[in-house]
C-alpha cells in the first residue's frame, strides 16, 4: 500500500512556480518610453516652426524656415516686432538667446518621418555620443570613489562624522535639502547631483535612515529649487528672455513659491525620515535594507582615520569646491567639469599611498560600479532623438497653443500648467523648452489678460512637476546609483506630487488674481 501511494506521488507533476511580477529595472523602463516615442511619429503629423537665430559672423538674423530654405533680416528690433518674436535685440547680439527661437504663426507640416527599426536601434547610440561628457564625467567620478572606498577613506570619514552629529542627525537632513534647494533655484543644479549619492550614501545609513531619505534630500531638494527657480540663468533667465520681460518681474512671487515648496517637500522628508529611523521596516525599500548595508554601511571595525586617507579626502573635497566655484562663477558645464575630477584623480594616485597596479585595478572597477548610470544617461537621450528627429515636438506645441485661445485667465493658467507638464515629458530641456515654447505661449496670455511672468511660472512649475517622474529625466540615473528600484520611488513621491500639484496650481490662481 505504501509503495502504491510512493508511486502515485512520484507520479503526479510537480506544481509549476509561478513567475512574480516586478517592475521593470531603468534600462528597460527607457526602451519601453523609445517604443512609445518611435511609436508617436507615425501616428502625429510631423510639423515644424520656423526658426530664428541670431549669426554673429554676418551680422545678421538668419530665419530657417519649415522646408529647411533659410533667408536673412536685419538684426534689429523692428524685425523682432515684424516677426512677433517678444525678446529683445540685445539678448540676441549678447548670446544670451543662442538656441533657434521658434517664431508665432509659422507652424506648417512637413513630411511625416516615422522613426523604424533602424532609427529606434541607432538612438541609444546617438544618446551616448550626445551625452559623453556626462557619461565621463560619471566614470571618473566613479574611479575616484572605487580607490577612496578601497582605503576605507569614506567609511573613516562617516564614522567620524557620525560620531560628531549624534543625536542631531536630523540636521543633515535640513541642511543639506536647504543646500540642494539653493543650488536648483540660483543655478539648475541637477546632473552635477550624480556625484554626491556615493559620498552621502554611507552617511545617512549611519544616521539610522534608509537609501530613499538620501535620494529625497538630494533629488527632491534640487528639483524643488529648479521648480521654483529665482535666478536660475538656464530656466528663469532663458524663458524672461524669450519672453522679453525683466527677469525682476515676477521676482517677488519666485520667492514666496520658492519658501512655500520648501517648507513642504523638507517637511515631507523629514516625517518620513523620523519614521523610518525609529522604524526601519516602515521603509519603502525595507526588504533591499540588507543589501544597501552591505554596500554602502560600515564594515567591520572601525577604521583608524590614516594620513593618507585624511589627505586623500581633503583632495577629494577641494574638488567639490573647484566644481561649484567654477559652475557658479564661470558657468562650466561637463567638459571642464570632469577635467577637475581628472586632475583629482591624478592627485589620488599619489595621496592615497597605493601602488600602481591596485590603484588603477580599483580605479577601473570604480568606473565599471556606475555603468548602468552611464547606461541610462545614454538612454534617456534616445528618446528625445527619436521625437525630435520624427518632427512631431513642434506639432505637440501648435496643438496646444491652440487648445488654450480663449479661455478664461484663471483656465488659461491652469490648462498652461497641465501643457508644460506634457511638453516636459516630450522636451528635457529647461532652455529649449523656454525658446521653443515661451515666444508662442507669451503673446497667447496677453490676450486673455495673464501676465508673462505667470506663464514662465506655469513654464517652471509644469517641467519641475514632471521632472519627479519621468524616465528622460535624471531620476532613473539617481535611482541607478544607489540600487532602488524606480516602483519604489513612485511609491514615496505619488504623495508629494499630488501635494505639489495642488500648491502650484494654487500659486498660479493666486499670481493671475494678485498680479
Amino acid at each position: 500500500m505504501s509503495e502504491d501511494l510512493a508511486a502515485e506521488t512520484a507520479d503526479a507533476p510537480t506544481p509549476k512556480k509561478r513567475h512574480k511580477l516586478h517592475f521593470p529595472t531603468a534600462i528597460t523602463v527607457l526602451f519601453i518610453v523609445m517604443l512609445f516615442a518611435a511609436a508617436l511619429t507615425y501616428v502625429i503629423p510631423a510639423g515644424k516652426y520656423a526658426k530664428l537665430t541670431y549669426d554673429a559672423t554676418q551680422d545678421k538674423f538668419v530665419i530657417t524656415n519649415p522646408d529647411d530654405s533659410t533667408r536673412l533680416m536685419p538684426p534689429t528690433q523692428a524685425t523682432l516686432d515684424k516677426l512677433g518674436v517678444s525678446g529683445k535685440l540685445k539678448n540676441f547680439t549678447n548670446g544670451s538667446i543662442s538656441k533657434p527661437i521658434a517664431i508665432p504663426g509659422t507652424y506648417k507640416r512637413v513630411a511625416q518621418a516615422p522613426q523604424g527599426v533602424v532609427e529606434f536601434l541607432l538612438a541609444p547610440i546617438k544618446g551616448v555620443y550626445d551625452t559623453i561628457d556626462i557619461i565621463l564625467f560619471v566614470f571618473l567620478l566613479g574611479g575616484c570613489i572605487g580607490v577612496l572606498n578601497y582605503m576605507g577613506a569614506l567609511n573613516a570619514a562617516v564614522a567620524a562624522l557620525s560620531r560628531v552629529t549624534r543625536g542631531r542627525e536630523y540636521l543633515l537632513i535640513i541642511i543639506l535639502s536647504l543646500l540642494m534647494v539653493v543650488g536648483g533655484t540660483t543655478f539648475g543644479l541637477g546632473e552635477e547631483t550624480i556625484a554626491l549619492y556615493p559620498i552621502l550614501m554611507p552617511v545617512f545609513i549611519a544616521a539610522g535612515y534608509d537609501a530613499m531619505t538620501c535620494i529625497a534630500v538630494i533629488f527632491v531638494g534640487a528639483s524643488v529649487g529648479t521648480m521654483y527657480s529665482t535666478v536660475n540663468p538656464f530656466a528663469t533667465g532663458v524663458a524672461t528672455k524669450a519672453a522679453g520681460i525683466a527677469m525682476s518681474e515676477g521676482m517677488n512671487w519666485r520667492f514666496i513659491s520658492l519658501a512655500i515648496g520648501t517648507v513642504m517637500a523638507v517637511a515631507y522628508i523629514m516625517v518620513y525620515a523620523h519614521r523610518v529611523r525609529l522604524d526601519p521596516s516602515k521603509s519603502v525599500c525595507y526588504d533591499m535594507k540588507q543589501k544597501i548595508e552591505e554596500r554602502w554601511g560600515q564594515q567591520g571595525n572601525q577604521i583608524e582615520f590614516t594620513g593618507h586617507m585624511k589627505v586623500s579626502l581633503a583632495v577629494f573635497g577641494i574638488s567639490f569646491v573647484v566644481l561649484v566655484y567654477g559652475i557658479v562663477a564661470y558657468q562650466w558645464w561637463f567638459d571642464y567639469m570632469t577635467a577637475v575630477f581628472l586632475a583629482c584623480s591624478i592627485a589620488l594616485a599619489f595621496t592615497s599611498g597605493l601602488e600602481e597596479e591596485v590603484f588603477f585595478d580599483k580605479y577601473i572597477g570604480g568606473c565599471g560600479d556606475l555603468m548602468s548610470v552611464a547606461l541610462v544617461v545614454g538612454v534617456a537621450r534616445a528618446v528625445n532623438i527619436l521625437l525630435e528627429n520624427g518632427f512631431i515636438s513642434d506639432t505637440i506645441l501648435h496643438f496646444f497653443s491652440g487648445a488654450v485661445t480663449g479661455m478664461s485667465p484663471i483656465l488659461f493658467i491652469l490648462v498652461m500648467l497641465v501643457v508644460y507638464i506634457i511638453l516636459g515629458f516630450f522636451i528635457n530641456s529647461s532652455s529649449g523648452l523656454a525658446v521653443l515654447s515661451i515666444p508662442i505661449m507669451a503673446p497667447l496670455g496677453d490676450a486673455v489678460g495673464v501676465s508673462r511672468a505667470a506663464i514662465i511660472a506655469a513654464y517652471n512649475y509644469g517641467q519641475g512637476l514632471i521632472s519627479y517622474i519621468t524616465p528622460t529625466g535624471l531620476i532613473l540615473a539617481s535611482l541607478a546609483m544607489v540600487d532602488v528600484p524606480f516602483s519604489r520611488w513612485l511609491k514615496w513621491v505619488n504623495p508629494l506630487l499630488v501635494a505639489t500639484i495642488a500648491l502650484n496650481a494654487a500659486l498660479l490662481v493666486a499670481q493671475v488674481l494678485i498680479g
